[in-house]
């Protein structure tokens, strides 16, 4: 069994700042990648960032320059922190974690967490 708990979603005024968390635990071998995404009422949820097992990062083009993505290998825990937020960052925002787990080798598991709500507004 594998848990993901997002963690650190809430109230902010536009130009503000949040950080948010992500930490798996459980029966997990390795981990390959892990990401944020979001989904705003009415949307699409849509990829915001991702990090790779080597460190490699991605991000969307509406958060260049504003989110940084980090992770803690030894803790497999995975940070965004949000700065200059605008009210259309207003989301749920989702980890997603690829990873090996105990149990089924050579396979590459995907796992969701329940979200955390981030409103952007003054």
């Amino acid at each position: 069994q594998v848990q993901i708990v997002e963690s650190g979603g809430g109230l902010v005024q536009p130009g503000g700042s949040l950080r948010l968390s992500c930490a798996a635990s459980g029966s997990i071998v390795s981990v390959h990648v892990m990401a944020w995404y979001r989904q705003a009422p009415g949307k699409q949820r849509e990829l915001v960032a991702h990090i790779t097992s080597h460190g490699n990062t991605f991000y969307a083009d509406s958060v260049k320059g504003r989110f940084t993505i980090s992770k803690d290998n030894t803790k497999n825990t995975m940070y965004l922190e949000m700065n200059t937020l605008r009210p259309e960052d207003t989301a749920h925002y989702y980890c997603n974690v690829v990873l090996g787990e105990l149990g089924s080798p050579g396979v590459a598991m995907n796992y969701w967490g329940k979200g955390t709500l981030v409103t952007v507004s003054s």
